[in-house]
């Protein structure tokens, strides 16, 4: 069994990755009737934890991300959705050697997933973390920049009025009231 396909077929509902049992059915070559019969006679092997019923509204969000029809036009009955527990148990409902070595490539694509997904969001959060160091370096730096640049303007912004103030002295020294000449206008 290619464990791409398994993969696949591996959904996650109310926290759990699942898969559901018309995808068993098919995988295990079986038809789902005969699958959910064989459930229902050891209901006690499935607690909650290894298996559940879909709701409606589990079943139409799925809908969108899947195909499932048959020749009615539809399901008659909401899936049933086995855990990875579920799945294992399941070979002891369907005993066969065929149920067996499908159960064992199962159990490691349920192991290869687990496996990807806690590896990959522990680098992708320290991938994260170095990008957010990378960006508070950026902006530290930034920030000083434009507080040299401010305090440079400030400073500037000092001598001009200093040199302002001069000339204006300057400027009344310059600009003593003339006595007037009489003949004279100005």
């Amino acid at each position: 069994m290619e464990i791409e396909l398994i993969r696949s077929k591996i959904y996650e509902i109310r926290g759990y990755k699942v898969m559901l049992d018309f995808d068993l059915a098919q995988i295990y070559g079986t038809e789902t009737k005969v699958l959910k019969q064989s459930v229902r006679r050891n209901i006690r092997r499935f607690p909650e934890d290894f298996m559940f019923e879909l709701t409606h509204d589990e079943f139409n969000s799925l809908r969108s991300q899947i195909v499932t029809s048959n020749s009615r036009g539809g399901i008659r009955y909401m899936p049933f959705a086995f855990t990875e527990q579920g799945v294992a148990m399941l070979s002891t409902v369907l005993n066969s050697e065929a149920a067996i070595e499908i159960n064992i490539g199962i159990m490691r694509t349920f192991i290869a997933v687990r496996q990807m997904t806690s590896t990959s969001p522990h680098n992708e959060i320290g991938l994260i973390k170095q990008e957010i160091k990378r960006l508070e370096e950026y902006i530290e730096e930034v920030f000083t920049d434009y507080n040299d640049m401010h305090e440079d303007t400030r400073m500037q912004l000092e001598n001009i009025n200093e040199t302002l103030a001069e000339l204006q002295v300057q400027n009344k020294r310059l600009n003593k009231p003339r006595t007037e000449i009489k003949g004279f206008r100005k």
